[in-house]
């Protein structure tokens, strides 16, 4: 589900995703943060496999994150995605994920730039991409 500013996006907490104890590690929250952009990506027709046709990437550039509980087996996450920033070449993300209480877990902004793949080195957003981002920030 998406609207103009923010977009929602739920997930299962597996065992895959824990540790012995059943708390989510704390490196899966980033690969949670990572799959709620792409799957907003997606929602605005935008997909990683357009991307490499362009030889373009996004990468994360910084990440600063805030743990603020702990997530268990089995609780259903919902992580909200907003774009605070969009600039030429590269975008700032705030997302939050919150359990089924709505208790807020886990708090984050991500920098990530965009990358000509072949050259390795920093490019303009493509201009369909950039559109569609302009649509939602």
């Amino acid at each position: 589900m998406h609207n103009n500013n923010y977009n929602l996006y739920s997930l299962r907490v597996f065992y895959e995703d824990t540790d012995a104890g059943g708390i989510v590690y704390y490196a899966n929250y980033l690969k949670f943060l990572e799959r709620a952009r792409t799957e907003w990506l997606r929602a605005l027709g935008i997909t990683q496999s357009s991307f490499l046709e362009q030889s373009f990437a996004f990468v994360v550039r910084h990440v600063d994150v805030d743990y603020l509980a702990s997530a268990k087996l089995d609780d259903l996450l919902t992580i909200r995605s907003e774009i605070m920033v969009l600039k030429r070449a590269s975008l700032i993300f705030k997302q939050q994920i919150v359990n089924q209480n709505n208790q807020l877990i886990v708090s984050a902004v991500i920098t990530v730039a965009a990358v000509n793949i072949m050259q390795g080195k920093p490019c303009a957003i493509p201009k369909t991409i950039l559109g569609a981002l302009k649509r939602v920030s």
